[in-house]
């Protein structure tokens, strides 16, 4: 009896087993195509009629009117503003790494008095609104000449506190043994920090890296009023979001140009993260492991 009721239960938990998995397979291509298709209508957008994204039932196929493509392109110098926001993100990325890297350690690492009060200090920095500071920003940048400059676009984002605190959290993690030891050998802070604390805090790194890059990439606020002045005297420094402000006009705004212009600065973050994802997951779930510990 014992027997067969076993049996019989097996089929059972096999169907609901695959029951399950159907089911999340379901719900994870509805909440992809919810994310997709933002994107995707704006596709449609930059391939549509003037005109057409603001009809109901809107338009879910383009009419591939590539001359939207031609004019968006036309508009601004992007090979220009391509090349400074590049610039931007990889400078801004290789700083904020070299400050994170350096503060987590001597947060996580070192002893020193007043250190868990200057801790606490700088993660305070997080619950300070960033719009409050940017009319203080702007006369400061001015006083020191560096509005319109590359300057005043990467070293005010050299240093990420969630960088710090990330980097902070993973020497945490690491046996301090493995660091006396290493001193007791004769290395000095920096090559411990070299050869032991940099292969060990990679996934964070990672991290930041892959943060900081996009959010340079998509920076917009920051850049518009740092290099307030027209399109034809500072298109020299503008990134590549700026441009896109070009499209807004008294006559009002040429979505579907605006709509190829987002389509086509988008496409290379989109590329960026789709090479490095799985680096990405897996810096990920190392750091919610270091983060844990």
């Amino acid at each position: 009896m014992k027997t067969a009721s076993h049996q019989g239960r097996r089929p059972a938990s096999r169907a609901a087993g695959r029951a399950g998995r159907h089911a999340r397979r379901a719900l994870a291509l509805l909440i992809g195509a919810a994310f997709v298709f933002p994107f995707y209508w704006t596709v449609v957008i930059s391939l549509g009629k003037p005109g057409e994204f603001s009809t109901f039932p809107p338009v879910l196929w383009p009419h591939w009117q590539w001359s939207n493509w031609a004019r968006a392109w036309d508009a601004a110098p992007w090979v220009r503003l391509f090349a400074n926001t590049v610039l931007i993100a990889c400078c801004t990325v290789l700083l904020c790494l070299v400050t994170s890297l350096l503060a987590g350690f001597a947060f996580g690492v070192l002893r020193f008095r007043g250190r868990k009060a200057l801790t606490l200090l700088v993660l305070s920095v997080l619950m300070m609104p960033g719009t409050v500071l940017i009319i203080p920003d702007y006369v400061l940048a001015n006083d020191l000449h560096l509005l319109n400059t590359y300057w005043i676009q990467i070293i005010p984002w050299g240093a990420s506190v969630f960088g710090i605190f990330l980097v902070r959290q993973f020497f945490l993690a690491i046996p301090q043994e493995i660091l006396d030891a290493a001193s007791l050998d004769g290395a000095s802070r920096l090559r411990v920090l070299w050869s032991i604390g940099v292969p060990m805090v990679r996934p964070a790194l990672l991290i930041i890296a892959v943060n900081v890059f996009l959010g340079s990439w998509n920076s917009f606020l920051w850049p518009v009023i740092m290099t307030s002045s027209t399109m034809e005297s500072s298109n020299t420094v503008q990134p590549v979001e700026v441009g896109l402000s070009l499209f807004n006009s008294a006559e009002g705004t040429d979505f579907p140009a605006l709509a190829a212009a987002v389509t086509f600065t988008t496409l290379p973050v989109m590329a960026f993260f789709l090479v490095l994802q799985r680096q990405f997951i897996r810096g990920a779930l190392s750091a919610a492991g270091g983060v844990r510990g």
